[in-house]
C-alpha cells in the first residue's frame, strides 16, 4: 500500500497521505514521497495547483512518527530533521500553489506541513498545535520559524511553550487560513474548487506571484520591489497578458496556455 495516494483531475493534482492507522504520521517514506510528488507536479506544465490532505476524517497528519524517532542519537536525529526541513522548504518554494485541506488533527509535523503549504483550508473539526515541548522535544520541521511569521512572536511562543491546541475557529481568527471554515463533508470540494480557480489564472502569472512572495518574505522592501518590477515587466510584455487583456476587452473567458505553450 502506498503511503501517498496521487490523483490527477484536469490541472489539479491531489496528494493524500495514506497512513490512517498511524493518524497519517510523517515518516521518512511519507516525506520522500511528498517531495517526489511535488517535484513532479512542479515540473509538469499541465499541473497548475496541488491539494494536499490526509486519509480519513480524524487526521490531516498527527506529526512526525515517534516510533521512528525514538532512540535516535544526535547525529542521526540531525540528519532526519535536516532532511525534513529541506523537504518542507521544497514544498514551500514550489512554483505551483499547494493547498492543504486540513480535515482533522494537524499536530507537530502535521501543523508544520500546513504552515509550509501556500495556505490551508480548514474543516470545522480541524485541530492544530505544536505539542513537542510536552514530549521533551521542540518543533523540528520549521515550526519555530514559520509559526511566528504567521501569527506573531508572542502568540507563537505561547502556543509552543504550552503545547496548546488551536481549534479551527481560533486558527481562523489568528489568520492561519484565509478561507472561512467549512464543514468536513465540504472540505475537499472547497479546497479543490479553490485549486481549480487558481488553475484558471495565467500559469506564468501564478508562478511569478509565488516567486515574488518567496523572495520578498524576508527581504528589504526595496529588494522585493525590484524583484516585483522585473517580473511585472516580463508579464506585461508576455503572450499570457496579451491573451488575458484581450479576453477582458472582448468580454470573453481567457484561454491560457500551459507554461510550455500547451493549452
Amino acid at each position: 500500500m502506498s503511503v501517498l495516494d496521487i490523483e490527477r483531475a484536469g490541472a489539479v493534482t491531489t496528494l493524500t497521505i495514506n497512513r490512517p492507522e498511524a493518524f497519517n504520521a510523517l515518516n521518512t517514506d511519507v516525506i520522500a514521497a511528498l517531495v517526489n510528488a511535488v517535484t513532479d507536479a512542479a515540473t509538469d506544465p499541465a499541473v497548475r495547483a496541488v491539494v494536499l490532505t490526509g486519509t480519513g476524517e480524524k487526521a490531516f497528519s498527527a506529526g512526525a512518527d515517534l516510533k521512528e524517532l525514538a532512540g535516535m542519537g544526535p547525529d542521526r536525529a540531525r540528519e532526519v530533521m535536516s532532511s525534513g526541513q529541506r523537504a518542507f522548504r521544497i514544498l514551500e518554494q514550489a512554483p505551483v500553489p499547494i493547498i492543504a485541506a486540513v480535515n482533522g488533527l494537524a499536530l507537530g509535523g502535521g501543523f508544520e506541513l500546513a504552515l509550509a503549504s501556500t495556505f490551508p483550508v480548514l474543516s470545522t473539526k480541524a485541530s492544530l498545535g505544536l505539542p513537542e515541548s510536552g514530549l521533551g522535544l521542540i518543533p523540528g520541521y520549521g515550526g519555530t520559524q514559520r509559526l511566528p511569521r504567521a501569527v506573531g512572536q508572542r502568540v507563537a511562543t505561547h502556543l509552543m511553550l504550552t503545547g496548546t491546541r488551536l481549534d479551527a475557529e481560533r486558527a481562523y481568527t489568528l489568520g492561519l487560513t484565509p478561507v472561512p471554515l467549512v464543514a468536513p463533508e465540504a472540505l475537499m470540494a472547497t479546497a479543490t474548487g479553490i485549486a481549480e480557480k487558481i488553475a484558471e489564472q495565467g500559469p506564468l502569472a501564478v508562478r511569478s506571484i509565488l516567486h515574488a512572495l518567496e523572495v520578498g518574505r524576508d527581504a528589504p522592501l526595496d529588494a522585493g520591489l525590484g524583484v516585483e518590477t522585473g517580473l511585472a515587466a516580463l508579464a506585461v510584455a508576455g503572450e499570457e497578458s496579451t491573451e488575458g487583456i484581450g479576453a477582458f476587452l472582448e468580454r470573453r473567458p481567457a484561454t491560457f496556455t500551459n507554461v510550455q505553450g500547451h493549452r
